[in-house]
């Protein structure tokens, strides 16, 4: 186990009746990428907030490098970057002048801040652009801008909330490599998203949240590793057929069989199962449509592990939070 550059124990927090976190905890690595992965409405961005020091915890505590965000929130503040959902960039400035002033509100030494901002300028490929108006730039550019502005003031620890949202796989494949030559480099990053594939490719450990806890905590590999070595996908004419053949599989296999529409999918550890699985149906009259098989994926450990889809949204947190902010009066 390397240093901890994150430490979450018991972390609680609810807005109004919603319980956004319930409890969670683990560890980040210094160094590192760790994913927080979940649906909308998970408990990501509600971890986020009170890691970077925007919320305070109703229970629980955290650090982020040995400082308190709550008791020592300056300190943490110091050290620590922030992408969120949003690209939070002024669009009526230039990129050039977005980080010149994301450096004068940093307290970057004056001195430094032009050759910073050239500096992050060329390193997301943004000097051409570096002049012009953000609003004229693209999605894939404005969220490299952004992540380009929570490093200004070099943090050691840079947050992530969902920073590829919206973006095309161009602009998805361009932050990727960012995020991985940024972590070469010795930061620590958290990131949260939706998408299973970057939390597979980036991250060298996954927490999965759902409804406000962790319900899993391991490498991408390990969490793989749990549902066997091989997926079988058997297409079935129609869904009547599809239950049928669910329920004659489960009758030997059990809770490794799921239904979803016509498509009964299946874990195993071998290519024996197979056999026994087209004896079986072919005994019961049931003949399948198609047959596929393939490695395991994080959608199909996000689906044995929560039941649904990682792609199947909730009620989004950040507007659970804002009603309840808005019913205690907030602005």
């Amino acid at each position: 186990m390397g240093d901890v550059a994150i430490l979450v124990e018991g972390l609680t927090k609810r807005f109004g009746d919603l319980q956004a976190l319930a409890g969670i905890d683990f560890e980040v690595e210094v160094g590192t990428v760790f994913g927080l992965l979940g649906p909308n409405g998970a408990g990501k961005t509600t971890a986020i907030r009170i890691l970077t020091t925007i919320l305070h915890p109703d229970a629980g505590r955290a650090e982020v490098l040995g400082h308190d965000v709550v008791g020592d929130a300056e300190s943490v503040r110091y050290r620590i970057g922030l992408a969120g959902q949003y690209a939070a960039v002024d669009r009526n400035l230039t990129g050039r002048e977005n980080l010149r002033l994301i450096g004068r509100l940093a307290q970057v030494e004056p001195s430094e801040i032009p050759g910073r901002a050239n500096e992050l300028l060329q390193r997301f490929g943004l000097s051409e652009a570096a002049d012009r108006p953000v609003r004229t730039y693209s999605g894939g550019m404005r969220r490299r801008l952004d992540v380009a502005a929570a490093l200004v003031q070099r943090p050691p620890v840079l947050f992530l909330d969902e920073p590829t949202t919206g973006l095309d796989i161009t602009g998805r494949n361009e932050l990727w490599d960012m995020i991985r030559e940024l972590v070469a480099d010795g930061t620590t990053v958290l990131l949260t998203t939706q998408y299973l594939e970057e939390a597979d490719r980036l991250a060298g450990r996954i927490a999965v949240i759902d409804r406000g806890k962790v319900i899993a905590n391991d490498t991408p590999a390990g969490l793989k590793a749990q549902l066997g070595s091989t997926v079988i996908e058997i297409g079935m004419a129609n869904e009547p057929s599809a239950l049928s053949a669910k329920e004659l599989l489960s009758r030997t296999l059990g809770d490794r069989v799921e239904r979803e529409g016509s498509m009964v999918r299946l874990t195993a550890d071998g290519a024996g199962t197979l056999m026994d699985v087209l004896r079986s149906l072919d005994a019961g009259g049931l003949g399948p449509a198609s047959i596929a098989v393939r490695e395991p994926s994080m959608d199909d450990v996000f689906l044995r592990l929560t039941g649904h889809h990682a792609e199947d949204t909730a009620v989004p947190e950040a507007d659970g939070a804002g009603k309840a902010r808005r019913k205690r009066g907030a602005a």
